[in-house]
Order: structure tokens, then sequence, then C-alpha cells
């Protein structure tokens, strides 16, 4: 049994890693902005208050853990803005807390279709999608220059499926949108969880982004 904390717990992704995380039997403090407003995170879950831009904050509600999850998002800040403190918040407070491992959650936008050229670069790309994809692209270059042992999980550049049970069936990729057949279902938010808690109990990706897909 691992203790992790996970950032942005009440959102999509979130909560799906706190539900994957205690159903593994860890030990999971749940972080959010105002623990009030998610009663339902189960009262196997540690629900505290935190502040995934502040290292102070995260260093607080990090201590005594072995990893972390960022899924944590702001939509009522530029992204580029959020991404980056947090992931600087995070490159300063984990180390504090003594905890090295980071699994965060990604974006398929980032994802090459073809050498050098990502999702985002291609022509039509809508325009407030890039903008908030280059949050991400700020993340990563904080994360690279950081002393974690950090991977983030990018799956693929679709909406996810919120309400599918985990297959527990996935690939994982390298840096590239993973080719899917014909009728293959839209990733679902609860096997992205599953890989972010394999990447936990069993590390086998470090400092890099990886692709998750069916």
């Amino acid at each position: 049994m691992s203790r992790i904390v996970i950032f942005g717990a009440g959102g999509r992704a979130g909560r799906r890693v706190v539900e994957e995380a205690v159903a593994r039997g860890h030990e999971v403090t749940a972080v959010v902005r105002d623990p009030g407003r998610y009663p339902d995170l189960g009262d196997k879950v540690r629900v505290v208050a935190g502040d995934v831009t502040d290292a102070g904050s995260v260093a607080e509600v990090a201590a005594g853990h072995d990893a972390a999850v960022q899924a944590a998002a702001r939509l009522d800040l530029p992204a580029e803005e959020f991404y980056r403190a947090a992931s600087v918040a995070l490159a300063e407070g984990l180390p504090r807390a003594g905890v090295a491992r980071l699994v965060a959650v990604g974006i398929g936008s980032l994802l090459e279709v073809s050498p050098g050229v990502r999702v985002i670069d291609t022509p039509d790309f809508p325009a407030d999608a890039r903008t908030f994809s280059l949050g991400h692209v700020a993340q990563l270059e904080v994360l690279a220059g950081s002393g974690l042992d950090w991977l983030v999980l990018a799956p693929p550049p679709v909406f996810l499926d919120a309400d599918a049970d985990a297959t527990r069936r996935f690939r994982i990729g390298g840096g590239q949108v993973v080719p899917s057949d014909e009728g293959t279902p839209a990733f679902s938010y609860a096997d992205l969880a599953v890989a972010v808690l394999d990447e936990i109990d069993r590390p086998a990706h470090h400092r890099a982004q990886v692709a998750v897909a069916y």
C-alpha cells in the first residue's frame, strides 16, 4: 500500500484516479480548493484544501506521501499561467515533502501525428484549443527542468468517456498519437486512471510524455 496525494481530485480525471487508488488499497489524500464542495469523494479518502500553484501548500499536503498525481485544471485562469505555476509549485513543493514520483494527466493535442508535427500544429486546429494546449506545453517545460521522477500520460486527442467503466486494456505509446481501428470506443477516464495508478504501482516510464490509448 502506498500513500498517494491527488491534486484536482474533484475533476473528471481526478475522481477516477481517487476511485482506482482506493480500490487498490492505497491511502489517498484528495486535494481540492474547497473540500465542502466534495462530500461525495468517499469516507475512505482524506479530503483537504490545497493550492497546487503554491509550493508551500503543495509541500504541506504532500508530506508523508509516496507519490503525487496532478489532475488539476483551472478554467478561470489563462492555461499557460495556471499550468506553469502549478508545475513550478510541484517541482519545488514535492521534494520538500520527500515525494519524488509525479504522474500528471496530459493532453492528446501535444502528441505528434508525424515526426515533429503535433496535433496542435495541424491546419485548422481550433485557436481556443491551441491556447489551452499551450498551457500543457508550459507544464512539460517546467517538469523537464525539474529533479522530479515525472511522467505525463496523454490520452487520445478526443473527448474522453466520463461514464464508461474501466476495461483495463490499453496501450502505452511514445510521443505520437496511437493509431486506432475504426469503431474503437472513445478512451475512458476510468482507463486513464488505471494507467496512472499502474505507473505509480509499477513505474515503467520516466521523465517523458507518453500516449495512452486503446
